[in-house]
């Protein structure tokens, strides 16, 4: 594990407190940079990759683009279903090109990242490398990313702390 502190409170299961959430992602791009490996654009998965491709954009001073995929959205996001893959990518820095840092939060069965990764082999004739960063990296993943920070051998189900969003509207945000 790295240096931050998380909270294993029941087995299978890992909660992430914002603080850690955030010194994590800067952990990894701590990692990534000491690797000496230079890109041109990060391309985060949304929606979980979102929050580490802001930081990384701003971090590494290059440019952001934005690939949404989706494959948990039944049984409120805890059941992995087929992966969507839109047909765009989000980017004011034009075409996707060059060395791509292709960034999520985490690679669970590595479906998406190993399905991203042909996308971008097939679509984009620009890309000369793509490599792949994340936190976490489950053991029961089918492929591992070229950077990671903390290698989960049990493959607990990541509570996140952004997830309590996802009980909550804005007419029930707690307010005092």
């Amino acid at each position: 594990m790295s240096g931050v502190p998380t909270q294993v409170t029941t087995p299978g299961h890992l909660w992430v407190s914002w603080d850690e959430y955030h010194i994590a992602i800067e952990d990894l791009a701590i990692k990534v940079h000491a690797s000496g490996w230079k890109f041109d654009q990060v391309l985060c998965l949304a929606r979980g990759g979102l929050r580490p491709g802001d930081v990384f954009s701003r971090l590494f001073k290059v440019p952001l683009a934005i690939l949404s995929t989706s494959s948990y959205r039944e049984a409120a996001g805890t059941t992995q279903g087929e992966l969507d893959i839109a047909s765009h990518i989000t980017s004011t820095a034009g075409p996707l090109s060059g060395n791509i840092l292709l960034l999520d939060d985490l690679v669970d069965s590595g479906l998406t990242l190993q399905k991203v990764q042909a996308h971008l082999a097939m679509h984009f004739p620009l890309v000369t490398a793509v490599k792949s960063a994340v936190i976490w990296c489950k053991a029961c993943s089918v492929m591992k990313p070229d950077f990671y920070l903390d290698y989960l051998p049990d493959s607990p189900w990541i509570h996140q702390p952004f997830e309590g969003y996802d009980e909550l509207t804005p007419a029930t945000l707690p307010r005092d």
